[in-house]
């Protein structure tokens, strides 16, 4: 893994310990880290990350709405 120093204002109320959660959900709400992989760089669990991603206001569903646009159309158009 990849070690970065921030310099963060003494006014900003953050912790290494939150800022890393910060930078992981944020990093999995983009999409450049699967839930694991954010889960490992925080060293939680993944469903103890999941719980805390609400806090931050990351969706544990990080799925596109075209994505899901695509699906319901797609399943209208199927047929058994």
């Amino acid at each position: 893994m990849k070690t970065i120093t921030l310099n963060i204002p003494d006014s900003v109320e953050l912790d290494e310990k939150d800022t890393t959660i910060l930078v992981a959900a944020i990093l999995f709400e983009k999409g450049k880290l699967t839930m694991g992989q954010a889960a490992k760089m925080v060293n939680l669990s993944k469903k103890t990350f999941m719980e805390l991603l609400s806090k931050y206001g990351v969706s544990i569903f990080n799925y596109p709405a075209s994505d899901l646009e695509n699906d319901i159309k797609n399943a209208r158009n199927y047929s058994i």
